[in-house]
């Protein structure tokens, strides 16, 4: 059963492109699908259209042609109630944490209920005892037993993404859209924050689509990649398929600065 459910497509693009005024195209005909389960890196240079694309999945932004369809609906397409309860199967985490500063880590954490809540019991801060407890058990899952109560600024850059996965995970999310979650760390937090995430996808089955600037990163995590330059994909494949040349192909001019950092990698 669970090998069935591996091949399961979640998500698929279908020609999505992006623009921007007359001149900015931000995507430009993207076209990849993501199965359940699978732990996707998307990769390129500062401007390439990560960001515009994970955005476009949960509608966020709208893409200006093209269809999302995730977890068999057309999220292009969706009307204000449905597309409150897809989000809710759509987990997402930010380069910089998008808590509410004021706010312990257990409050923060609760937010990711929100999108269950009516207006009213959110606006309130009701939430029952199981959420609570969920929130707690997450938070410990993740390291932060000793954090429960700390306002959120007083955290460390690391602490804070640790909130902000345990605040998309009690959404019960069917996928995580991950906007470059390792950007603002240094290495050994960066190597918690990923470690986490690659669980989340081994242990509980939760399909990750991370965008990330750091190539070691995707290849050492990812089930697959997925290379983007000025919007448009040039290279889907598995880590092991990344050679040099597919390194100059995504990133151009600043491919050289990256064979370079990490010691040049080569086909087969």
């Amino acid at each position: 059963m669970q090998g069935e459910l591996t091949m399961t497509v979640l998500l698929e693009l279908k020609n999505v492109s992006k623009q921007y005024g007359k001149d900015t195209k931000a995507l430009s005909d993207v076209n990849f699908s993501v199965k359940e389960g699978e732990f996707v890196s998307i990769i390129g240079p500062s401007g390439a259209g990560k960001s515009t694309l994970l955005r476009c999945i949960n509608r966020m932004i709208d893409a200006s042609s093209g269809d999302i369809i995730f977890d068999g609906d057309n999220v292009c397409t969706l009307g204000k109630k449905n597309l409150k309860t897809l989000r809710t199967k759509i987990g997402m985490i930010f380069q910089h944490y998008n808590l509410v500063k004021r706010l312990s880590a257990m409050e923060n954490v609760l937010h990711g209920r929100l999108g269950y809540k009516s207006t009213f019991a959110g606006v309130l801060g009701i939430y029952n005892q199981d959420e609570k407890e969920k929130a707690l058990n997450l938070l410990e899952g993740l390291g932060l037993g000793e954090q429960i109560y700390k306002r959120a600024d007083q955290l460390s850059g690391g602490q804070k993404q640790r909130v902000g996965i345990a605040r998309a995970l009690i959404q019960e999310p069917k996928m995580l859209l991950c906007d470059e979650p390792i950007a603002s760390l240094d290495p050994n937090s960066s190597k918690v924050i990923m470690d986490h995430l690659r669980n989340i996808t081994t242990s509980y089955g939760i399909t990750c689509l991370v965008n990330l600037h750091q190539v070691d990163a995707a290849l050492k995590y990812s089930d697959r990649i997925i290379g983007v330059n000025q919007g448009k994909v040039v290279f889907d494949g598995a880590p092991d398929e990344i050679t040099d040349e597919i390194i100059h192909k995504i990133y151009g001019s600043e491919a050289g600065e990256l064979i370079f950092e990490h010691g040049g990698r080569n086909a087969g």
